[in-house]
């Protein structure tokens, strides 16, 4: 068991990770906080971050190729800029996988991040 808050491992799962990785998963932390300033971080299934407001809104893994944004309820948000590239077949979930050298959308995955806790108030 360890005494760190769930925020407190997430700094270290990006300071542990070191890499390109470690920078997406700040970058997009980052502005899920932008986007919901009182976002409640957790640290779930023995360390998937995830973000929290009325409801899951989406968790951060780590792979060796990608890092993963999982939608909980993404299947039924409006995507308009095609943000997600995997987990498409799924009928709750949907993802965006981020490798090397992507860039992120900013504008476009906060506007989706906003749909997701519009979304959670709702149901």
């Amino acid at each position: 068991m360890t005494d760190k808050t769930p925020s407190e491992l997430i700094d270290q799962r990006i300071a542990d990770l070191g890499d390109w990785r470690g920078d997406i998963l700040a970058k997009v932390r980052g502005i899920i906080k932008d986007a919901v300033p009182d976002v409640v971080e957790e640290w779930k299934w023995r360390g998937v971050p995830t973000w929290y407001r009325d409801g899951m809104i989406c968790t951060g893994e780590t792979y060796k190729a990608a890092v993963k944004m999982t939608f909980a309820k993404g299947a039924k948000l409006d995507d308009p800029k095609k943000l997600f590239n995997s987990s498409l077949d799924g009928n709750v979930r949907r993802a965006i996988d981020f490798h090397e050298g992507d860039t992120v959308d900013e504008a476009a995955l906060k506007a989706l991040i906003k749909a997701a806790v519009a979304l959670n108030r709702r149901e």
